[in-house]
């Protein structure tokens, strides 16, 4: 039998390609996790490199299996996928964290966002669009979908940390530009790096020039937390 780990050299001959990113699947449903392993094995970008079935096997694994991206389910015996995922993405080099969720209670959502996931799967999703979304965080995106999860951020955001007050707008946005106020309003409406390129008439280079900014001087790892911030600043509605 081969080992999981092992991510497929290219064939003799076969120029090296990009090196496809490393996938570690969590989920105490044995059948999801075969299900996104037999899809990516058609996926020459997509490698899993292993598999957990509870969150303390997933914090082992990504501390061993240095995974680029960890697809966490949110209900799991013992340690839930929430816990798992504030400790994955703790330190420097930690992998993205993509959520699953059901959505059936919106307190996972916020404690997720809260841990550092970058993003939310729906489990009902099309196989299809969830491995574009692993493909999403990995490039350093995160998935700020309207709807269900634009309603949750937006809850999420008016709801600061108990016993924490949220820092007021001003003093948050200290050192942000009149320009990069009206990337971070877009970034907080859900629009990627072309869509504000085309609303602001600007290149897209320039948009992800101002977003890479905004990651620097507010300190944010993603997306999703630019998202956060745009919504406590009152930039988004």
């Amino acid at each position: 039998m081969s080992d999981p780990t092992q991510v497929p050299s290219p064939a003799p001959g076969q120029a090296p390609g990009p090196a496809p990113i490393r996938v570690l699947l969590v989920d105490d449903q044995p059948l999801v996790r075969a299900g996104l392993r037999v899809l990516m094995a058609d996926s020459p970008d997509l490698a899993v490199v292993g598999e957990a079935g509870t969150g303390d096997e997933a914090v082992r694994s990504a501390r061993d299996l240095r995974p680029d991206v960890v697809v966490m389910d949110v209900r799991m015996p013992g340690m839930d996928g929430i816990e798992a995922t504030r400790i994955v993405t703790a330190g420097p080099g930690a992998p993205r964290v993509l959520v699953l969720t059901t959505f059936d209670d919106d307190a996972y959502v916020y404690g997720a966002l809260r841990s550092g996931a970058s993003g939310f799967l729906v489990k009902d999703m099309a196989l299809d669009d969830i491995l574009a979304a692993i493909r999403v965080v990995a490039a350093g995106d995160a998935l700020i979908a309207p709807g269900v999860t634009r309603r949750l951020i937006e809850e999420f955001a008016a709801r600061p940390e108990p016993g924490v007050p949220a820092p007021p707008p001003a003093r948050a946005l200290a050192g942000v530009t009149a320009r990069e106020r009206e990337v971070l309003a877009l970034v907080g409406r859900g629009l990627s790096n072309g869509e504000i390129a085309e609303r602001l008439h600007i290149s897209s280079a320039t948009a992800k020039a101002h977003v890479a900014r905004l990651f620097a001087k507010l300190d944010a790892r993603d997306r999703v937390q630019l998202v956060i911030l745009a919504y406590e600043a009152g930039l988004a509605p």
